[in-house]
């Protein structure tokens, strides 16, 4: 039988040391293999102390991409600072048989960018994940047509346009709050919002 790959998503933080020490005790006692951390970390790109030590204390490889409320220069000091870390913003990180990949920022604040953009940093970490056998494309902005579109905020036309090119069997999404824990299936893919309520799954 094959190994499964166990996971812990949550995105936005936002500097939530406490929630950052709960996770990590999670993770050690669901003996996940891989946490993703699904961008907005921080608060405007205010202190990142404490956010990412906790799940090395803890043993665990993290994968990270930056929110829009840090830049993606903070997402790579953090991959440097701390080991088994790596910010899979435009890059992308294989797990025995589980590709990932992943494109951060957003459509406000500190960290703007274009969404054709986004769509050719996905692109490019899909690139060397192709041919997994299974593959999470993780995202901070919700797609066009999802559910989280309800928030009034339109969803992403590229990561749209990612899941019906990638075909990824999990989409990690965060950004909208209030969208925390809804998941809906889009096409082959599972879109899975964990934004503040961390999600944990195999693959």
């Amino acid at each position: 039988m094959e190994k499964k790959t166990k996971i812990l998503a949550i995105g936005d933080i936002h500097g939530d040391t406490g929630l950052v020490k709960r996770l990590a005790e999670k993770a050690v006692k669901e003996n996940v293999d891989l946490v993703i951390l699904a961008g907005d970390f921080t608060f405007l790109d205010q202190s990142t102390k404490n956010l990412i030590g906790p799940f090395i204390k803890a043993k665990k490889q993290v994968l990270l991409i930056p929110g829009n409320h840090e830049s993606t220069a903070t997402a790579d000091f953090l991959a440097e600072m701390y080991p088994n870390t790596k910010n899979i913003h435009g890059y992308s990180f294989k797990k025995d048989n589980v590709g990932i990949f992943g494109a951060g920022a957003g459509d406000v604040g500190i960290n703007y960018i274009k969404d054709s953009e986004i769509f050719n940093l996905l692109k490019k970490g899909h690139e060397n994940v192709k041919d997994s056998e299974k593959k999470i494309m993780v995202t901070h902005m919700h797609p066009e047509g999802s559910k989280a579109e309800f928030s009034g905020f339109p969803g992403s036309k590229a990561v749209k346009k990612a899941i019906k090119e990638f075909h990824p069997d999990v989409l990690i999404t965060a950004h909208i709050h209030e969208a925390s824990g809804m998941e809906e299936q889009m096409g082959n893919t599972k879109v899975i919002n964990v934004s503040r309520k961390e999600k944990i799954f195999e693959i």
